[in-house]
């Protein structure tokens, strides 16, 4: 099901108190927008939340509503949400909302309730970069490659099918998605594959993109892991069966320093892990197809990878 908050959004922000529309706008939404809110900004009930939304609701959006004059964004979504659960032959429900972050991610996953939902924060995909919003500038073009990403990562976390730790972690907190709790409870393992099986199934849903847009990347940095693929796998293996938070900021994470991805004498490029979880999920992919990669064990993944090394196993 698609839900689009934009509209709503806008509106509060020609209301005559535009900070009381905001949290009304807030409290109608709350299940969703508070997961956001945790889950990629900070606890929207904390002292610094107000000061946010207040950066928010005065920043200029003529970039965003020039978007929506010129691009059909909801007929976008639909097709990309179609052709997604098409293609990973959705067994459960997933949600697409588009909506109006307050400056964190372009897109991502959460689970409400058991219900798998995929969001894309539509000031990141104008075209142009914007400081008051930080929207980062994304071309609308890209919005359907996010959203299969997206809807993919909800169908690991909620299919019936799914064989994946990360489902039965998330059940084990009561059906919602913890950013935080599965980054120090799954295997640093688990939270690549789940990334590289999400790029996977982008690919396969919407093709034709340029190989380092799936990843989030920039043509260079895209480059730079190519050329470190032997270092990386070889490096990080002793990482892969452990757990802890440092792992996934140290793989997953923009913004860290370079001494937090120093691995074995070399900084590693931000993001590196996504790249890494795509290697970790190609020859499994190449066996089973998109639908059975995003629902696969890690297990499943490693025997794959050593059927195509001619490793045999027992």
């Amino acid at each position: 099901m698609l839900v689009n908050l934009v509209p709503e959004f806008l509106a509060t922000l020609s209301a005559a108190d535009p900070s009381a529309a905001y949290h009304e706008y807030l409290d109608r939404h709350r299940p969703v927008l508070a997961a956001y809110w945790q889950n990629y900004v900070i606890d929207p009930e904390s002292a610094h939340a107000e000061s946010i939304i207040a950066t928010a609701l005065r920043a200029d959006r003529s970039d965003l509503k020039r978007l929506l004059e010129d691009v059909d964004v909801v007929a976008i979504a639909e097709e990309a949400l179609r052709r997604s659960t098409e293609l990973l032959e959705a067994d459960c429900p997933v949600d697409l909302y588009l909506m109006v972050g307050v400056g964190a991610a372009n897109a991502g996953e959460l689970v409400v309730g058991g219900r798998g939902i995929a969001f894309v924060c539509l000031e990141h995909f104008t075209g142009r970069a914007n400081a008051q919003t930080y929207g980062m500038g994304l071309a609308p073009h890209l919005l359907p490659l996010w959203i299969a990403h997206e809807v993919a990562h909800a169908l690991r976390y909620t299919s019936p099918s799914s064989r994946a730790a990360l489902r039965r972690l998330v059940v084990d907190l009561d059906g919602y998605y913890d950013a935080w709790e599965l980054g120090s409870r799954a295997t640093l393992r688990e939270l690549v594959v789940n990334e590289g099986s999400a790029i996977a199934a982008s690919q396969a849903i919407a093709p034709g993109f340029e190989p380092w847009e799936y990843f989030g990347y920039t043509r260079r940095q895209y480059r730079r892991l190519r050329e470190l693929d032997a270092f990386l796998r070889r490096a990080s293996a002793n990482d892969l069966d452990a757990a802890g938070l440092g792992l996934r900021l140290r793989y997953l994470s923009g913004g860290m320093a370079p001494a937090a991805r120093l691995l074995a004498g070399k900084v590693l490029p931000e993001r590196s892990g996504y790249y890494l979880g795509q290697r970790l999920v190609e020859n499994y992919f190449a066996e089973h197809g998109a639908a059975s990669t995003v629902r696969a064990a890690v297990e499943e993944l490693r025997q794959a990878d050593e059927r195509a090394s001619g490793i045999q196993t027992a």
